[in-house]
């Protein structure tokens, strides 16, 4: 009895093993908590449709503070995208109380630096490794603090991304902490009072990544004017900084189009690979446009 006892107990840790190796379910939100050197406990979910693609692309999609990922999943256009395209979607959860994401601390702010955007980062490695994705259409989009996250992404990590599409979020670095706080608040940055020249803000993009010269992704900027929680001077300095990287002149944008891509909405192209959408009388967050989204990154 004992060794049929320790031979149920063996089969029992081999099953367990089994489980927690076992591919994300097709179709449904699963979590992957096994995906290589994670500094952080910022959790992992994906969703691989059913109809993926033979050589799927990947949209990693960020949630707002007091959300998470299934919230975000839910709320989101990207699953039913996702089935439509074929391309597997990644969600991560954050760590933080107030679930906020950490974009103020040095490590978070520095390419393989740790901290929540090098966890990020591993969820994408890992995704292409597992299902051969096509690297050429790997995509960062989020909503408020996950718009802050996607600046963040495409400053730290610009070889991983081909686009990027914030939704109400504030500069690469502007909640950077003097005192090197992980998740802190920055009243300031909020608040629309840290401003710069486009050639300062681009430097601070520099600086996470230093030596880097390669290709960055191109950046889709939304902002409601009537933003109460980051104020819409947050838009301006959002559009200096990506000008300044990829040096547009920020004064002089190439086109600037009223009630586009809907009434009350203006896009400023300041350039191929950067521009804005300024959304007249939308708070705090303007609403995601999947379908626009997918034109962005190339899927429609």
């Amino acid at each position: 009895m004992r060794v049929l006892s320790l031979l149920a107990s063996c089969l029992s840790v081999v099953s367990a093993a089994s489980l927690a190796k076992r591919a994300p379910t097709p179709g449904s939100l699963s979590q992957v908590t096994s995906f290589g050197k994670a500094p952080t406990n910022a959790g992992f979910y994906i969703y691989v449709p059913k109809q993926l693609a033979a050589s799927p692309g990947i949209v990693v999609a960020i949630h707002y503070c007091t959300g998470s990922a299934s919230a975000y999943f839910n709320g989101s256009p990207y699953k039913t995208l996702a089935e439509q395209y074929g391309f597997i979607g990644i969600y991560p959860s954050s760590p933080h109380s107030g679930t906020c994401w950490d974009v103020s601390s040095k490590a978070t702010l520095t390419h393989e630096g740790g901290g929540d955007s090098n966890t990020i980062a591993q969820m994408v490695r890992w995704t292409i490794d597992q299902y051969k994705a096509d690297t050429s259409k790997v995509f960062v989009t989020g909503s408020s603090s996950g718009a802050m996250m996607t600046n963040v992404m495409a400053a730290t990590y610009p070889d991983l991304f081909k686009a990027g599409i914030a939704y109400s979020g504030v500069p690469a670095g502007c909640f950077m902490s003097a005192a090197g706080g992980v998740d802190a608040w920055n009243n300031s940055c909020a608040n629309g009072q840290s401003t710069a020249t486009p050639q300062k803000w681009a430097q601070v993009v520099l600086d996470m990544y230093p030596g880097y010269n390669g290709t960055r992704p191109k950046m889709q900027i939304y902002h409601g004017s009537s933003d109460g929680t980051l104020r819409p001077q947050n838009y301006q300095e959002t559009m200096k900084q990506w000008a300044g990287v990829f040096g547009y002149n920020y004064d002089k944008p190439e086109s600037t189009k009223s009630n586009d891509p809907q009434s009350g909405y203006t896009r400023t192209v300041y350039g191929p690979m950067v521009e804005g959408i300024y959304a007249q009388g939308v708070g705090h967050t303007v609403p995601i446009r999947g379908a626009d989204d997918m034109k962005y990154f190339g899927f429609a």
